[in-house]
């Protein structure tokens, strides 16, 4: 069969030429009987109409002429309703589809959407045919159409997206899942295979100049890994593995960000970009300036309002040294304080103090502890100079704190006392005694309810 437009030879039973895509209004698929009917017809009618010349007979020649005229109008009207007909065409589809004749199904489904063009449906089933007929590209492509027509209805579309999803997964073509889905504003599309999609990530801090210390934290919905750049490259599964909030001191920072789900799909890079200039914080001020000391003396900082933290070992201190809540009773002897203040979580410069606290005494702090011993020995309270009492096994225990200034009475060794239990586990008492630094009077020690000092004489 040749194209009447090109003139080039056309497979069988097609509707369109493949060499110049000219639609052939013709019917593919003439039924066998009516063709052998017909031409016995017309053999007959021409033998007769032989005899009938031979006889002279005009009249009834007319009638047998327009008997096949009648005849053959008739068969053209069967076969025009039949190449009109979509019920026609889809029941002859859907057999050729029970048959596995998924050529001539897919013809039949052809020629019926050009008769009803909008039916979606009907390409939902031509799409089916193609399935089957392992032809995958046509049948995305028709699933497609689908997606991108306007007319098409919400249970369609999920349909639809979720043949193509299938086809994507079975491949392991996630990048396509996700180009599929992000091509898509149907919202409710996207929540439902959100788990597909890699969004990018988004920055806790927006990009800009900063003068304090800042941690810097990357989120992105759903799961999978965070990896990010510094140096302006393009980040991969091999690059940093964001875990935890980075902290941006001084200097300038570029970071590249990307968030890998676990299908191994890569989200958009994103970039931050950002310049910090710390302003230096001054140094606590010391209300006890360095030097020496030869009386009992409290170190004092003079903040009221930030946090202060302070070492006794030489270090610098941090956030993770012992804070500073009140004055400190300054120690015998030489000793180094250096003391931070931290104002919205950055640390200031560092303020050290040197003491050197002497006492004109020969009367030290351990002979005020052994004076302590002794007293409770003899009052009976301990039993020996370890501390035990008693059969349990638990001993009380003295130790020296540091030296104070009780007002109008001078200076005194201050001595806590412990109980420790057979377990080693130590107790506050809550007993104190005062030894006078000088003549070794013992004393108790308590506060009044100004949280001053008293000295209560023991009898």
């Amino acid at each position: 069969m040749k194209c009447p437009n090109c003139g080039n030879e056309m497979t069988e039973n097609t509707l369109y030429c493949e060499h110049c895509g000219e639609d052939i209004h013709i019917v593919p698929d003439f039924e066998p009987d009516i063709d052998l009917h017909l031409e016995q017809f017309i053999t007959e009618i021409s033998d007769e109409v032989k005899e009938k010349e031979k006889s002279q007979k005009p009249a009834i020649i007319i009638s047998i002429v327009i008997t096949i005229l009648i005849l053959c109008g008739g068969i053209f009207g069967i076969i025009t309703f039949r190449n009109n007909s979509e019920r026609y065409q889809l029941k002859k589809a859907e057999k050729c589809v029970a048959e596995a004749d998924y050529d001539k199904a897919i013809t039949y489904y052809e020629r019926a959407l050009e008769l009803l063009p909008d039916d979606i449906s009907l390409r939902f089933s031509l799409a089916e045919v193609y399935f089957l007929k392992n032809d995958k590209i046509e049948y995305e492509n028709l699933l497609k159409s689908i997606i991108s027509d306007e007319a098409a209805t919400q249970t369609q579309l999920e349909s639809a997206y979720g043949k193509l999803i299938a086809i994507y997964r079975a491949r392991g073509e996630y990048d396509l899942i996700q180009e599929l889905l992000l091509a898509s504003e149907n919202t409710a599309v996207q929540n439902t295979y959100k788990d597909y999609i890699a969004n990018p990530p988004e920055f806790s801090l927006k990009s800009g100049y900063y003068t304090t210390m800042q941690p810097l934290k990357i989120t992105s919905p759903g799961k999978g890994k965070i990896y990010y750049t510094t140096d302006g490259s393009s980040p991969t599964a091999e690059s940093n593995l964001y875990s935890s909030p980075i902290i941006l001191e001084d200097g300038d920072y570029y970071f590249k960000v990307c968030f890998i789900n676990e299908y191994g799909t890569s989200s958009k890079v994103v970039s931050g970009e950002f310049h910090v200039e710390i302003d230096e914080i001054p140094a606590p001020e010391i209300g006890t300036i360095s030097g020496d000391y030869h009386y009992p003396t409290y170190i004092e900082v003079l903040e009221k309002e930030a946090e202060v933290y302070y070492t006794t070992d030489g270090s610098v201190p941090t956030q993770s040294s012992q804070r500073y809540t009140a004055p400190i009773p300054m120690p015998l002897g030489k000793s180094v304080y250096k003391f931070i203040k931290v104002v919205n979580g950055v640390e200031s410069n560092v303020a050290e103090c040197k003491y050197n606290f002497t006492l004109n005494t020969d009367f030290h702090p351990e002979q005020a502890v052994e004076a302590v011993v002794r007293f409770c020995m003899d009052n009976g309270k301990i039993s020996d100079e370890e501390g035990h009492f008693g059969n349990e096994g638990s001993m009380y225990k003295y130790n020296y704190q540091y030296v104070i200034n009780v007002d109008g009475a001078g200076h005194f060794y201050a001595i806590s006392e412990v109980l420790q239990d057979i377990e080693g586990v130590m107790t506050k008492t809550g007993n104190h005694f005062a030894v006078d630094v000088y003549g070794g009077v013992i004393y108790k020690l308590q506060r009044d309810g100004n949280n001053n000092y008293v000295l209560v004489e023991i009898q």
